[in-house]
């Protein structure tokens, strides 16, 4: 879309040059308690793509919330060209509710592309397809890890596109992992809207953590500074290192139900046989280590004092298997 052009969201026209927030109507309480989703919009007069930083499409991953409104707070999102549209909550009745459900109980990120007549939430993700994603060049949507998993700060893509991986080279965060597109998912749909959608993954769920939010904000700094929309005024921070490519991966699984003591190793480098962590008993019958299988780094740590028996608990790359729990 040309920056010259009105954009129109929502019924709601900005302009070229003009800032304007647009309160969408998501649904109604059963109290008839309006709920609405705060879209900022911020136009450039000069011509340039449209850009989209999106979290909170699951209400309890807090921490894609405070990068996207550390955005707005920083001013990082008023474009040297172009525009920069942020939706720091989509899914705000999960947020109000510290939970991951949409008012109607279905996963909004397995609800895309929608229908018009379908469930709440199926109604809501046509409605973001239609009414801001045809708009949209390029996007990134910020995720937590769910149910007490630690995602070390990451960006997921799809392998053999080149124009993603540039983008997610730009972007340079501590990990960089191939994962396909799941059926339902915001960033499926997008995909096949030609939208240029990176998935950020960093943190747990139900958390604020500053490095996960530094590493974000930085990223998208050099994501725009990469897209030369970055205001004069922002400093891109380069990286201390390049990021990691992980092709392959998988999920070591609890062997025993009881309570996990981790040693604290994601995001780092470990060597095959490393304890990462202990289960023990609450009797103190058995203590038993949870070794890494390979050597690799770790992606995910699961920080749930208790697990049960066949629980995911620590994400290893490795050059076998893949990176689905």
């Amino acid at each position: 879309m040309k920056s010259t052009q009105p954009l129109k969201i929502f019924g709601e026209i900005v302009l070229p040059g003009e800032n304007k927030t647009i309160n969408v109507e998501m649904a109604r309480l059963h109290t008839t308690t309006k709920l609405n989703i705060p879209i900022i919009v911020r136009r450039s007069k000069l011509d340039g793509p449209v850009v989209l930083f999106t979290a909170g499409i699951h209400g309890d991953e807090i921490n894609g919330v405070e990068i996207v409104r550390q955005l707005i707070h920083k001013k990082i999102n008023r474009p040297k060209k172009g525009t920069i549209i942020c939706i720091p909550i989509i899914n705000i009745y999960g947020f109000v509710n510290k939970s991951r459900e949409f008012p109607d109980g279905r996963d909004l990120n397995r609800s895309f592309p929608g229908s018009k007549k379908g469930s709440l939430a199926s109604r809501f993700a046509y409605h973001i397809l239609t009414e801001i994603m045809l708009n949209v060049d390029f996007a990134i949507d910020f995720h937590a890890g769910g149910a007490s998993r630690f995602n070390a700060p990451q960006i997921r893509l799809t392998q053999n596109n080149p124009v993603l991986k540039k983008l997610a080279d730009a972007f340079n965060a501590p990990f960089t992992l191939y994962s396909k597109n799941i059926i339902g998912s915001f960033r499926n749909s997008s995909e096949k809207l030609k939208v240029k959608m990176l998935l950020f993954e960093g943190g747990k769920s139900l958390d604020i953590n500053d490095d996960v939010a530094r590493e974000g904000i930085n990223g998208v700094k050099r994501f725009l500074d990469h897209l030369q929309m970055l205001d004069l005024k922002q400093i891109p921070e380069n990286a201390v290192a390049s990021t990691i490519y992980i092709e392959k991966s998988s999920w070591l699984r609890a062997k025993c139900s009881g309570m996990l003591n981790d040693n604290n190793s994601v995001g780092k480098y470990v060597t095959k046989g490393t304890v990462l962590g202990i289960i023990t008993d609450p009797f103190g019958k058995f203590e038993r280590k949870i070794k890494a299988p390979n050597d690799g780094y770790v992606i995910n740590a699961n920080h749930s004092p208790i697990v049960y028996e066949g629980d995911a608990i620590y994400h290893l790359s490795n050059t076998f298997g893949d990176g689905d729990e």
